[in-house]
């Protein structure tokens, strides 16, 4: 076995020394939470590197979805995908409401537009996509749907920070969208998360509801929490902001090369760019046919992982499948043919900025035979 371990990813990280000159000042202020200087300033850098109109910081990329379905005030049942990180749903179930399955497109691994109108019912008031490993799902045919029932449509878009259509950010589409700033992402902020909004007074109200409920200094006008961001996560934010285009140059380049490999690989299908769209290279999954690759997803995992490189199953086991759910009627594999397949096969290969030729080389090596 190599003794370098290879990793599925690998966190983005501002250099050290400016990171300190930012943390003298947040020292010297001595005002490191509550709306400080850096959080403002991240705010307005990030709504205008994400062509968005209004953006509010979170702690975390689960708040978000949270404060999303109170702002809104959904209720009942919230259509969703059951192939995405556990997060997606929890926040659904977390808010009262009942998740419904439906089923993926393998194209894109996200939410299939032509199976959600037979899931709605009398109950049903949102649809929760996921922008899964990044790649838009189909926003126009779930805007009509949407429409055509009256429903509001939440983005999980975890994976998707600065991705276009056509030169139009995706987290504009629907009612609103949520980003994830893990330090798993493209982007982090160690832990950290945004919710995007349309217009001013939801990003108001989306501030109030991040803040205890408070409008001012003894009024609080609705039962908020606490998700603010400090100003140290703001400040590293801050930095990553600056050299994120070089990471997603980077990834890209790992992608163009993964896809070189293994175009002619039989039983290993990945996903291709799709026209129009601007891409973050978040993820780099590939689907095992165990029938034509001569091995099955999960030895190829392993036998990855006895060589030091840490491929990731991801989204397998399917949030269908978890005890909290697996207990609904749309949580079937019969209901899910596509998504079941899909978890079945799936390995998220090794991709991110800092990965060299030879880790690259190491990675195709163990899958080309």
């Amino acid at each position: 076995m190599n003794n370098n371990i290879i990793t599925v990813t690998s966190p983005l990280l501002p250099n050290l020394d400016e990171f300190h000159e930012m943390l003298k000042e947040i020292w010297d202020s001595k005002w490191i939470t509550n709306n400080g200087s850096f959080h403002k300033q991240l705010e307005k850098a990030l709504a205008e590197y994400l062509k968005v109109p209004y953006i509010s910081l979170f702690t975390n990329g689960t708040l978000p979805l949270l404060t999303a379905l109170q702002a809104l005030r959904i209720t009942g049942e919230v259509i969703t995908t059951p192939y995405s990180f556990v997060a997606t749903t929890h926040s659904i179930w977390w808010n009262g409401c009942k998740p419904v399955f439906v089923d993926i497109e393998e194209s894109t691994c996200g939410i299939d537009p032509n199976k959600i109108e037979a899931a709605i019912t009398p109950k049903t008031t949102a649809i929760m996509p996921v922008h899964c490993y990044g790649k838009p799902v189909n926003m126009k045919a779930i805007q009509e749907i949407a429409d055509k029932y009256g429903l509001k449509v939440i983005y999980d878009a975890a994976h998707a920070f600065g991705v276009e259509v056509d030169g139009e950010s995706v987290l504009t589409k629907g009612d609103m969208s949520t980003l994830s700033f893990h330090a798993t992402k493209v982007y982090n902020t160690l832990e950290g998360g945004a919710l995007i909004v349309k217009d001013e007074a939801t990003k108001k109200r989306i501030d109030y509801l991040k803040n205890f409920g408070f409008a001012g200094e003894t009024e609080v006008v609705a039962p908020g929490i606490n998700s603010k961001v400090d100003e140290v996560r703001s400040a590293y934010g801050l930095l990553n902001l600056k050299q994120v285009d070089s990471a997603i140059e980077a990834r890209q380049k790992v992608a163009i090369r993964y896809r070189e490999a293994l175009r002619n690989v039989s039983g290993v299908k990945f996903f291709d760019d799709m026209p129009g769209v601007k891409h973050n290279y978040s993820y780099f999954p590939i689907f095992i046919n165990a029938e034509k690759y001569g091995m099955t997803r999960d030895e190829l995992y392993y036998k990855m992982k006895e060589q030091g490189v840490l491929g990731r199953r991801y989204f397998y086991p399917l949030i269908s499948t978890f005890s909290t759910y697996r207990g609904l009627p749309s949580a079937t594999p019969e209901n899910l043919p596509v998504a079941t397949k899909i978890a079945n096969e799936v390995i998220c290969l090794p991709m991110h900025h800092a990965l060299s030729n030879e880790d690259i080389e190491r990675v195709i090596g163990l899958i080309v035979k």
